[in-house]
């Protein structure tokens, strides 16, 4: 499997009228992040509707092990889709993670326990209910940010089996990874490269190719 696929020239971040901090966020504040999520749900959500006609369901928070959208269409979930928040890039990434083969500008992060319980429950499942994650870009060395870019499970899970540990970045937890006394922050991640992803459109392409068969294998 080649894991080049188009998407540009990389961007030398020597060149950035802007760079990011190259070094570790001393706060990392959940409910912003939280915010941030909300938003970007909501801008796909509205994407899938008007482009797929389906209805998308958002997982309660009690719902444990689940992606943040059901994509539902004629009553039935055809799809799956977790929704990430990026901006600051991992300007040390080539550094931390020698083997990854990434650079700061084309690298997003999953919590890295959201990708295994995924990979979990789509064979669980048996693979009955596609899985997809898509990340909102927002960068300077991203022409038309912010960008969305994502790829359904099964390829993440191919690129996760090749890279293993080398991908993994643990950070030291902060006072503000805490609400209320419980530890609420994302300490260790997963990175991939925008590389590896497509844009949400040809990735909600997949999407469309299960509803226009629907009636025939509803049967």
């Amino acid at each position: 499997m080649s894991l080049e696929l188009s998407y540009g020239p990389r961007y030398n971040c020597s060149v950035c009228a802007t760079p990011c901090d190259p070094h570790s966020k001393t706060a990392f504040i959940f409910e912003d992040d939280v915010v941030a999520s909300e938003n970007a749900e909501k801008e796909l959500s509205d994407y899938l509707v008007k482009i797929l006609g389906v209805d998308i369901i958002k997982t309660p928070p009690e719902v444990h092990g689940l992606p943040d959208l059901e994509v539902n269409y004629a009553g039935v979930c055809i799809a799956r889709v977790e929704v990430k928040a990026q901006g600051r890039a991992f300007m040390s990434v080539a550094n931390k993670l020698p083997k990854a083969n990434l650079l700061p500008y084309e690298t997003v992060a999953l919590n890295l326990s959201d990708l295994e319980r995924y990979i979990k429950k789509f064979h669980a499942e048996e693979q009955t209910i596609p899985y997809y994650i898509a990340w909102r870009v927002t960068r300077p060395c991203l022409r038309n940010a912010p960008v969305w870019r994502g790829n359904d499970l099964p390829t993440l899970e191919r690129i996760y089996r090749t890279y293993r540990t080398n991908r993994r970045f643990t950070r030291k937890s902060t006072p503000s990874d805490y609400v209320n006394g419980e530890h609420k922050g994302v300490t260790v991640n997963y990175h991939f490269s925008l590389r590896e992803l497509l844009p949400v459109a040809d990735m909600v392409s997949g999407m469309k190719e299960l509803t226009v068969p629907y009636t025939t294998w509803a049967k």
